[in-house]
């Protein structure tokens, strides 16, 4: 089974950072990576990953935002960063 990931982060190098140690597990497939909130939303929408590695400290819309956002009952499993 593949877990199917979304990285959200508004620093390029963390965002980096997080693809290298999964780019090493076959189990995970990157399906997208999201630089803001409102892109975090839009993302999950669209590609329903399983797993989110959420950064909480961002810009106009942070990861709890993002969490209130989507729903808690259809947010995927998450991991803050």
């Amino acid at each position: 089974m593949t877990i199917r990931t979304l990285i959200v982060d508004d620093e390029p190098p963390a965002r980096s950072k997080i693809r290298t140690f999964l780019e090493s597990e076959e189990d995970f497939e990157i399906v997208g990576e999201s630089g803001s909130g409102n892109e975090a939303i839009t993302a999950i929408e669209d590609s329903a990953p399983d797993l989110v590695f959420l950064d909480i400290q961002m810009p106009e819309c942070d990861g709890f935002s993002v969490i209130e956002a989507i729903g808690a009952a259809r947010m995927p499993a998450t991991v803050f960063v």
